[in-house]
């Protein structure tokens, strides 16, 4: 058919797929979420006026320093996001694109997902009072409650860890875990305390320092992630288990030891 056209509407002809696949791409709505740096919080502090960590049935010690875990900001599961959006995040260093089921759990509804999310957090935070309370051989009879409101997912499970420790037993000598610094991180733990990897680690380096953090504990394994724009004036220590983060801080809190680095 084409062989007796002119060449000019030949090319038209041709050009009509090309412009509607084009279209295609920049108006239909792509499977990528566009996230940014979300807010952190100190888990051995308040959130919405409830403290984040409390212990019954062991006493407790009165701590200084923080312990912030992070999170990421991502566009809703729902939100259509195009190609357009794509390329304004890819430039900007304050926003990354990832896939969108690295963020949320295919096939659910929002609703789905949001429950989703909070079974997780819940699970999370089960886990992490019982690697901690593990760790430090304390008896059944130690009851952990963890609330942190408006946080889904299972990555400040080690951060609830260490808050639980600190809060317990400190440096294990009458000090403070963090030294009185500001320490921040993300990872999830299992009841055996093995730190496990999470998702924009990069982004999450970045809402620390932001708040003010100076250390940033970073699951091994997302090394060289952590370290993509690192912030100035914010240091990463990679960590397996908690014990290896436990023994990390203590080291840098008084400068003893080896302090292991990305």
């Amino acid at each position: 058919m084409l062989s007796r056209l002119t060449r000019p509407r030949a090319v038209a002809v041709c050009a009509v797929p090309v412009v509607a696949l084009v279209a295609v791409a920049v108006f239909a709505p792509l499977p990528f979420s566009l996230t940014q740096p979300g807010i952190t919080a100190n888990v051995l502090g308040e959130n919405k006026g409830e403290p984040v960590i409390t212990i019954t049935g062991a006493s407790t010690r009165e701590t200084t320093g923080q312990l912030r875990m992070t999170t990421i900001e991502a566009t809703g599961p729902d939100a259509g996001v195009h190609l357009g959006d794509l390329l304004d995040a890819w430039f900007r260093k304050d926003q990354a694109v990832m896939p969108r089921d690295s963020v949320y759990p295919s096939g659910g509804s929002v609703k789905e997902i949001k429950q989703h999310n909070a079974a997780e957090m819940q699970e999370s935070q089960d886990t992490a009072a019982e690697a901690a309370l593990s760790y430090l051989g304390e008896k059944n009879d130690v009851q952990v409650t963890l609330r942190l409101a408006d946080v889904g997912g299972p990555s400040a499970g080690l951060l609830f860890s260490l808050g639980i420790v600190d809060k317990l037993d400190g440096d294990g000598s009458g000090g403070d875990l963090t030294g009185g610094r500001t320490i921040a991180g993300t990872g999830t733990i299992d009841a055996a305390g093995k730190v496990g990897a999470v998702g924009g680690v990069a982004l999450k380096t970045r809402a620390a320092r932001r708040d003010g953090a100076t250390v940033f504990l970073v699951p091994k394994a997302e090394c060289s992630d952590a370290r993509t724009e690192l912030p100035k004036g914010l240091r990463l220590i990679p960590v397996t288990t908690l014990e290896g983060a436990v023994e990390s801080l203590v080291a840098l809190e008084k400068g003893t030891g080896s302090v292991p680095s990305c």
